[in-house]
């Protein structure tokens, strides 16, 4: 499955990309369409708009229009459910004069964005995964659900190396800090994508990894030099050009060491996305903007504007464009002042009819509606979410070799669940193995609980804590606090103490003197990892 799986020397300068798998694509085909679109429509291929499937008739309308009035190319789908997608997707298919690219971010499958569907694990947990395979079988998974529901692109992987603990936006959804390990991760991720027929997207490019700022809410600085930038932020988005990924997503960063010109986004930026992107690193894949209503962009650029700004960048499909109208005059009026070439559209829309092609749009589809639920929930990818999540269980420290736990009978045992209940699954699966006493506490009950809790834990010679996370998200603020760092403290000195940590693992900053004998990185609080972990 990975024999092609390819990872330059670290000290090798030449880059040999590979072509991504549509290029060249389908050429009758292509031929027949571009000679059926005048040049209105030719232009509309580029956009790729924003769909919802939890809203009403006025936004299905409203998206209906652009698709036939202004041709756009595509719909990258929003919140909402797989059944009302369906029947949108098929609805908006009907009335589209050339087929439509749908995409979604499906970053840990379709749940990123849609209920009733299937949460796989953050690529900060794949990230201490050693058997890259499992990810490719993710990946794989995760296309046959995204084919299931009519999708041909997912904005997937995130290949960030994520060198800032204090990232808001990034974070979890990155492989690590590890600049191989991303690139390895990422490979996998896009050829279990890539092998099955639905285009990988390796994002933000150049690197969104070492900033303090959410480029949704302003415009992120990166003050690295070209050196740093080659040697580290670059790495993973080479490797994966070399491994023939099929589209690249283009951030929104101030980055002067690639472009001094006043503060202009990365997305804007010619030297950014045709010098670097394309001409210096060989890309030949499509490019996409990341999401053109976002503060990085917006706030500077009016929309239309801010369309025509990027594809003179170099981009070729303009995502969330809010004004497509607008941006269509404003293309023309650049054709016109000779800004761009007639050509230059037409090479880009060729490349999306490649793409179409590859994705299998030119045969009609159709999304079956009976037993889409079933099909996108099978037992076989729940097995391999628990595979995936039992992979990248980590022991951080390990005194004396606590663990596993041995002579249970000599064992006097406690379990401490933080934030959640006593019949939780960690505690009920560690009570098969040995009696266990089991107590809980809220985080916020600690520090005014702490003298209590060390009365009743102190007859136990043995205490494992489960650090919960019940609202899944993945911030530092569902991890380790400093109530909860002293509370270990304490009862590591009289007893033997096992943390087991269901959270982000950058918590682990906040331990303090905290010093557990064992120390448990479950990364997710889910029913699997309790289970496993236990």
């Amino acid at each position: 499955m990975l024999s092609g799986l390819s990872i330059a020397d670290p000290t090798e300068k030449l880059v040999r990309p590979s072509d991504p798998p549509f290029l060249g694509q389908g050429k009758l085909w292509v031929d027949s369409v571009m000679k059926s679109m005048n040049a209105d429509q030719r232009i509309g291929q580029l956009f790729m708009v924003a769909a919802y499937s939890n809203k009403g008739k006025a936004h299905q309308d409203a998206i209906a229009k652009l698709i036939q009035k202004h041709h756009i190319g595509g719909l990258i789908f929003m919140q909402g459910g797989p059944l009302r997608q369906a029947n949108l997707t098929n609805y908006y298919q009907k009335i589209s004069k050339t087929p439509l690219l749908i995409a979604i971010d499906g970053e840990w499958g379709l749940s990123m964005r849609l209920d009733s569907t299937m949460t796989f694990p953050r690529q900060m947990t794949l990230g201490a995964i050693r058997n890259d395979s499992l990810i490719y079988e993710m990946g794989a998974e995760i296309a046959r659900q995204c084919k299931r529901l009519g999708i041909h692109v997912n904005f997937a992987p995130v290949v960030d190396v994520n060198n800032n603990p204090a990232n808001p936006v990034i974070n979890s959804r990155s492989f690590g800090e590890n600049k191989f390990n991303v690139a390895r991760k990422g490979i996998a991720y896009t050829k279990g994508l890539q092998d099955s027929r639905v285009l990988a997207s390796a994002k933000h490019f150049p690197g969104h990894g070492d900033t303090d700022t959410d480029s949704h809410k302003a415009l992120p600085l990166i003050s690295h030099d070209r050196s740093r930038l080659d040697t580290l932020e670059l790495f993973p988005f080479r490797e994966l050009i070399r491994n023939g990924v099929g589209s690249v997503m283009v951030a929104h960063l101030q980055i002067p060491a690639l472009d001094n010109e006043n503060q202009i986004p990365t997305t804007l930026s010619a030297k950014v996305v045709n010098g670097l992107l394309k001409n210096e690193l060989g890309f030949k894949g499509l490019v996409f903007t990341d999401a053109l209503n976002m503060k990085g962009v917006s706030e500077r650029f009016k929309p239309g504007v801010v369309d025509v700004k990027a594809l003179l960048a170099g981009n070729d499909i303009l995502l969330f464009s809010e004004d497509v109208p607008t941006a269509i005059g404003e293309i023309k009026k650049a054709i016109e002042e000779g800004e761009i070439s007639i050509a230059e559209i037409d090479s880009r829309c060729r490349r999306i009819l490649e793409a179409k092609y590859w994705c299998g749009l030119n045969k009609k589809q159709h999304v079956e509606v009976r037993n889409l639920y079933k099909d996108l929930n099978p037992k076989s990818a729940e097995l391999i979410k628990r595979r995936l999540l039992e992979a990248a269980l980590t022991v951080v420290s390990n005194k004396d070799k606590v663990l596993p736990l041995k002579k249970l009978e000599n064992r006097s045992i406690a379990s401490l669940i933080i934030d959640d209940d006593v019949q939780c699954t960690f505690a009920k699966t560690l009570q098969q193995y040995a009696p266990v006493k089991t107590f809980s506490v809220t985080r916020s009950q600690i520090a005014e609980q702490e003298v209590e809790l060390m009365k009743k834990l102190s007859p136990f010679n043995t205490v494992i804590i489960g650090v919960m996370n019940p609202k899944h998200s993945m911030t530092k603020a569902g991890g380790i606090n400093v109530d909860m760092a002293r509370l270990v403290e304490k009862l590591s000195k009289k007893s033997t103490v096992i943390l087991d940590i269901f959270a982000n693992p950058y918590c682990l900053t906040n331990m303090g003197n905290a010093d557990p004998h064992g120390l448990i990185l479950s990364y997710e609080d889910n029913e699997h990892t309790q289970s496993l972990s236990a």
